[in-house]
């Protein structure tokens, strides 16, 4: 029998791949393991990790903002944006007021170029993939947001900002941008993720202290109950019955016909989570008995 799947916060440290966390916490917990958006190897800080049935809401969770704490070097420009890569480029830094100067650009919607050393994919292959076998890769740009540029301190070169982005937006690329905006080179230093949507670093786990890992379905129940527009229905013993082979429960009309709602039991425990624009049973955190696939309503 599957074991209850969970909702991991994992802190990810500098210098270790987000797969690598994953397969850590896979051989663990031994079940199947999802994410909501891995981490560069040179970046730290939060991963949500999925487990068993609830890795079928992983859109939920890779639609959130995020928020960083970023360092970006000026005077140095690198292929890969980042510390690891070759220095392609140099310029004097630039002065606090042009850096001032320059941030408004990219606040708001704007349009960007992802890294060419990233995992979007061009004509059916990464674009890293493509640089490292030789090919010049050319990067469409694409509309992400910028909620906030909050610039912390500039000494030296060395920029500290927090900022706040949209789903798909590359910190590395802005580090880019802004040196050549301002006239110079600059590349990502350093990148500390602090929070994805609602969730923060501080709440979370190590996936390598070697300490066991929290995986209490009453810890990610909380988690679900903190995503946005996250619903609530009670169903009868009749309805989880029928559910079980495939009929959306009418009582999750009550919650509407968008957006996502958690369906209890009569005591009160969680069984599964709705897909209320699909009319869809999304997944199973408690079954009660049968299959636990995500069935479209009869």
């Amino acid at each position: 029998m599957e074991t209850t799947p969970s909702i991991l916060l994992i802190a990810k440290e500098s210098g270790m791949t987000s797969f690598r966390a994953l397969r850590e916490i896979k051989r663990t917990l031994g079940k199947k393991v999802g994410h909501a958006g891995t981490l560069d190897s040179f970046a730290q800080g939060l991963l949500v990790v999925l487990t068993g049935s609830l890795t079928r809401l992983n859109p939920l969770f890779m639609n959130l903002d995020k928020r960083y704490h970023a360092q970006i070097r000026f005077g140095l420009e690198t292929d890969t944006l980042d510390p690891d890569g070759e220095v392609i480029r140099t310029a004097a830094p630039p002065t606090l007021e042009k850096i001032k100067e320059a941030i408004p650009q990219f606040c708001g919607v704007i349009e960007q170029a992802p890294p060419a050393y990233s995992a979007v994919h061009v004509e059916g292959k990464r674009a890293s993939d493509r640089v490292r076998s030789g090919e010049e890769v050319e990067m469409k740009t694409r509309e992400v947001c910028v909620h906030r540029f909050d610039l912390l301190s500039y000494e030296d070169g060395l920029l500290a900002a927090d900022i706040h982005v949209s789903k798909g937006t590359y910190i590395r690329s802005l580090a880019r941008d802004l040196g050549r905006t301002t006239g110079s080179a600059a590349h990502l230093e350093s990148l500390t993720r602090t929070a994805i949507g609602p969730y923060r670093l501080e709440e979370a786990q190590s996936a390598s202290s070697g300490e066991a890992l929290d995986t209490s379905l009453e810890r990610s129940e909380e988690y679900l109950l903190r995503l946005p527009g996250m619903g609530r229905v009670t169903c009868s013993p009749g309805e989880l019955e029928r559910m079980v082979h495939g009929q959306y429960p009418p009582s999750a009309r009550s919650a509407g016909r968008s957006g996502w709602a958690m369906a209890y039991d009569m005591d009160g425990s969680l069984r599964a989570v709705l897909d209320l624009e699909r009319r869809k049973i999304a997944c199973w955190v408690r079954p009660s008995g049968g299959k636990e696939e995500s069935v479209e309503a009869l």
